[in-house]
């Protein structure tokens, strides 16, 4: 080829352009005719021109050196591609390297043994272990050694899970199926394997779901992924009351329902009565872990499993005998003011006889003379935000909307005159302080204001418990005179994913503040 010079060209038979008779040095030149665009000569792609230019090799009268900067252009074009570095990874050295060297084992230099199985590896790979990098390089026996057996003390670590971790050394990529990733987890920690890890940990995050939430927490806290273990607590806490579960209750460990049980963020559903109620079949189940009926069986059969064990107790309560004795630090996180407001609760605590009576009269002298402030001491509820305070004293209660509609709603219980009424629709939640519009089933308290303290939050979840979306007021103060309403959020229309399920934590009026007169020694929790 030649060079990539640039040229002029000139069409056959056409003469270049001159000067109209007459004119001076100065006049401009005559343009050629175009009409009918004879086929090869283009459009003209000059501004104020209707028509564009067909292809390279168009010549434009109105200036007659485009082409000739066009052609510059892409000559300087071609020297650029020409002189640009491609960079193309081997799709088979990776393959290659895994295939030959650690598959086959070709130029091995050392072997390693575990497990009553051989592996024939190079050091060179295995330096990328923190675990045989420090082995190889310090005066230890093992690093002139061409032979070496590894003692697992992890009963977590299997022969395949050590397949894949020497693996990972010798390819880029490592595919973990969730049902193996504890166990791979355990040997890469063990041979100090960072990226394996990191991997593996994203892996478990990815994939909680009912049936892996507890294994995970509990490798979590053995190998020291906090990331993995908050992601475990939070699904947890989010589903343990809207996707009751048989299985998990068995699954779950004292220490982690309690947990739980004493968060604020716990997502109820209902009213508190329905947190003693979980408590009480996850009890039994932890107790009965054999029991293989379904969730609409286990609290008829957990209610009778319970009385038939009343005669044998003398007058104590379940949580006071040996039996119950464990469970005590998770029931203690109960929130029994909010079970003992309503009546119909009250009777059914009294009558199982789980939860010692020093506890109930203790929370009964609490919130009678809680009653007497708002009556007597002109309490109008909270005045500021004391995240502590409401954190650890709040009403949780909720409810799930199983599609999108209106409905209006109070939650049970005597709350010192105050009656809520939620309301939801046209996407907002409204908040009205009945008094006189609508029937009570119980008294209301006529002062001019009143205030509360609150925080709503909205969550749907997928099929696994994933949260979806959410949305939270975080925690506010609301004064409502008498029947008045307040919207107190508006829902986004990418929030509305049905279910959706809502859950609020209330604070009617704030706890009394003890002092050394008022304090009970022999209760110091309540």
């Amino acid at each position: 080829m030649g060079s990539l010079s640039s040229r002029v060209l000139r069409h056959p038979g056409r003469a270049g352009p001159q000067q109209e008779p007459g004119s001076g040095t100065g006049a401009s030149a005559r343009r050629p005719e175009t009409g009918g665009d004879a086929a090869g000569h283009g459009f003209c792609y000059c501004p104020g021109s209707r028509k564009r230019k067909r292809s390279s090799g168009a010549f434009c009268y109105c200036h007659p050196d485009s082409e000739t900067d066009e052609d510059e252009e892409e000559g300087d074009e071609q020297q650029r591609l020409l002189n640009t570095p491609r960079r193309k990874k081997l799709k088979s050295t990776s393959k290659y390297i895994y295939q030959t060297l650690f598959l086959n084992g070709e130029n091995s230099d050392i072997k390693i043994c575990a497990l009553g199985e051989e592996w024939s590896l190079h050091k060179i790979y295995l330096c990328q272990s923190g675990y045989f990098s420090s082995m190889f390089s310090g005066s230890w026996k093992e690093s002139s050694m061409n032979t070496i057996e590894l003692e697992i003390p992890d009963q977590n670590i299997d022969i395949e899970a050590l397949q894949v971790a020497f693996g990972s050394l010798y390819r880029d990529d490592v595919l973990i199926k969730p049902s193996r990733v504890i166990a791979i987890l355990a040997a890469a920690c063990m041979l100090q394997l960072d990226g394996l890890i990191q991997q593996c940990g994203e892996t478990m995050k990815e994939t909680i779901n009912v049936k892996t939430v507890c294994g995970y927490y509990t490798s979590a806290g053995t190998y020291g992924l906090d990331s993995v273990k908050k992601k475990c607590l939070e699904w947890l806490l989010n589903n343990l009351m809207t996707h009751q579960n048989v299985e998990l209750f068995k699954e779950l460990s004292i220490n982690v329902m309690k947990q739980l049980i004493g968060s604020s963020n716990l997502f109820v559903m209902q009213v508190e009565m329905d947190v003693y109620t979980a408590l009480k079949k996850w009890m039994f189940l932890q107790l009965v872990p054999s029991w293989n009926g379904s969730l609409k069986q286990l609290l008829t059969e957990t209610d009778v499993w319970f009385s038939k064990r009343k005669k044998d107790m003398y007058g104590y309560t379940f949580l006071e005998t040996e039996q119950g004795k464990p469970f005590v630090s998770v029931f203690r996180h109960l929130r029994l003011q909010y079970i003992i407001s309503d009546l119909a609760s009250a009777r059914i605590i009294e009558q199982d006889s789980l939860v010692p009576s020093e506890w109930l009269s203790a929370v009964y002298k609490q919130q009678w003379l809680a009653m007497l402030r708002a009556e007597q001491d002109s309490e109008v509820g909270p005045q500021e935000i004391n995240k502590e305070e409401l954190e650890g004293n709040s009403m949780r209660c909720g409810r799930k909307l199983a599609k999108d509609g209106e409905y209006c709603w109070r939650w049970t219980g005597f709350n010192f005159g105050f009656d809520l009424l939620v309301t939801y629709t046209n996407r907002y939640i409204i908040f009205k302080r009945n008094t006189l519009n609508q029937p009570c089933s119980g008294s209301v308290s006529l002062q001019p204001r009143r205030s509360i303290a609150f925080r709503l939050r909205l969550a749907s979840f997928d099929s696994s418990g994933k949260l979806i979306c959410s949305r939270t007021t975080g925690y506010q103060i609301l004064t409502l005179e008498k029947d008045q309403e307040q919207v107190v959020m508006n829902l986004d229309s990418r929030l509305l994913i049905f279910p959706l399920y809502i859950c609020c934590n209330f604070l009617y009026i704030s706890p009394e503040k003890r002092t050394e007169n008022n304090r009970h020694p022999e209760n110091p929790e309540n």
